[in-house]
């Protein structure tokens, strides 16, 4: 086995990836979790992660980690792992640009014999083909020759307590075989769970985003049962729940596809089909049926709030749940903004409500207010139950019924009540 303990790690980027590696390496290793932000920094020096991802007990235990927004601090580091977000843009294209300004930072620090390995989700080929020109630019040094890139796709799940950075497998892999083995030494290091030591980086890329566009094709397909069996009149859930018995039936449910990985890492395969000469007609009519299931939604809404004699035109809804998922605080890429916005293409008033994210945050990067408290008066036509809170469940269905004016329509996205408490569920 490698001796590793000579490294000095530096973790670029200190969001729901980045901060977790940083604590574990900074446990055993001389570790720089470094952040652009300086109100990250700062609130991590106190101990306080916003994401909840990681505790201040957790943060304390890593002896030898220390936090820096100062990019001359990255000067004595000589493995750098880059954490940063890979977004899409308007029109669904890859954005790059973190990414690149990460290199553009690490390549200023970088060394002869200095080891760069990324973990922001991209398309097979792209540490070569977009980060390593950007590294070799800046730096003047010859990759290959003069530094070194591994990758080792992340697989944090946000809101997950169970399944932590350290009990999930590693995918790991190098420019070259020696780098390859560095690689998967320094993360043996951390992953209880072991590792798997794939034969090259473009094969531990193209692992890591078909793991997230699986998941994307098969909510995709029960998002269209979901739209079937609607017009069909059969409940949804069960239906699910009898297929459900069989031994070989995947248990996915219908829903709002948002966030960091699943409603964005298909694109970056996508493009990257088409560029290479072949059109991906799965990918691509996954991600328009689970893109559409806002307007679905709205649609049913609106129709049973017509049926009930509720008026849609000035009317109020109040949607519970913002998050792009259940008990986390995450707000990337959450597809909620789908429903307000539809909502008020029909000239309906909007109130959001939810107790896990920061309405600081919903106002900076969706220009949407978020409601602290739950209303005291019940005025509103339809509430819609979007993200299914632990919070909302422990209410119970009468005081969220409770919430909306007499014959209010309720509807259910995440199947969180029966079938017979709800006016309908997705």
């Amino acid at each position: 086995m490698q001796d590793i303990s000579k490294h000095k790690i530096a973790v670029i980027g200190l969001g729901y990836v980045g901060l977790p590696l940083a604590v574990e390496f900074g446990k055993q290793l001389d570790t720089l979790g470094f952040d652009i932000h300086a109100a990250r920094v700062d609130e991590l020096k106190q101990g306080h992660d916003r994401t909840l991802e990681t505790t201040s007990d957790e943060i304390a235990s890593a002896h030898r980690l220390r936090f820096s927004c100062d990019a001359a601090d990255l000067s004595d580091c000589d493995v750098f792992i880059v954490s940063v977000p890979t977004p899409v843009d308007d029109k669904k294209n890859p954005d790059f640009t973190p990414l690149i300004r990460a290199s553009e930072t690490v390549a200023r620090a970088l060394k002869r014999g200095d080891i760069v390995i990324y973990e922001s989700t991209v398309y097979p080929g792209a540490t070569e083909e977009v980060c390593v020109p950007v590294l070799e630019r800046v730096s003047g040094l010859k990759f290959n020759a003069d530094f070194f890139c591994g990758y080792s796709p992340e697989r944090i799940n946000p809101g997950d307590k169970e399944r932590r950075l350290t009990t999930i497998p590693k995918i790991t892999s190098g420019s070259t075989p020696e780098t390859a083995q560095t690689v998967d030494a320094l993360y043996r290091r951390i992953i209880s769970a072991g590792t798997h030591l794939a034969p090259s980086m473009k094969v531990a890329e193209a692992a890591k985003v078909i793991e997230n566009t699986q998941r994307d094709a098969n909510i995709a397909l029960i998002n269209e049962f979901a739209l079937i069996f609607h017009r069909l009149g059969i409940d949804t859930h069960d239906v699910l729940a009898a297929a459900g018995t069989k031994w070989n039936f995947l248990p996915f449910k219908p829903g709002l596809v948002g966030g960091h990985c699943i409603g964005v890492d298909p694109y970056y395969l996508i493009q990257r089909a088409l560029s290479a000469g072949y059109h991906p007609d799965i990918l691509i009519a996954c991600r328009r049926i689970n893109d559409s299931m806002g307007k679905e939604i709205v649609s049913e809404v609106v129709k049973l709030m017509i049926r009930k004699r509720q008026p849609v035109n000035g009317g109020k809804v109040l949607v519970l749940g913002f998050t792009f998922k259940e008990n986390c605080p995450d707000l990337r890429n959450t597809r909620v903004v789908d429903l307000v916005a539809e909502f008020c293409s029909y000239g309906v008033q909007v109130d959001i409500h939810d107790p896990w994210a920061d309405p600081d945050e919903a106002m900076h990067e969706y220009g949407l207010g978020l409601m602290r408290d739950l209303p005291a008066s019940a005025d509103y036509q339809a509430v819609v139950l979007a993200v299914a809170h632990d919070q909302y469940r422990d209410m119970g269905i009468q005081a969220l019924r409770a919430l909306g004016v007499t014959d209010a329509v309720v509807y259910d996205i995440k199947g969180l009540f029966g079938k017979d408490a709800v006016d309908a569920r997705l």
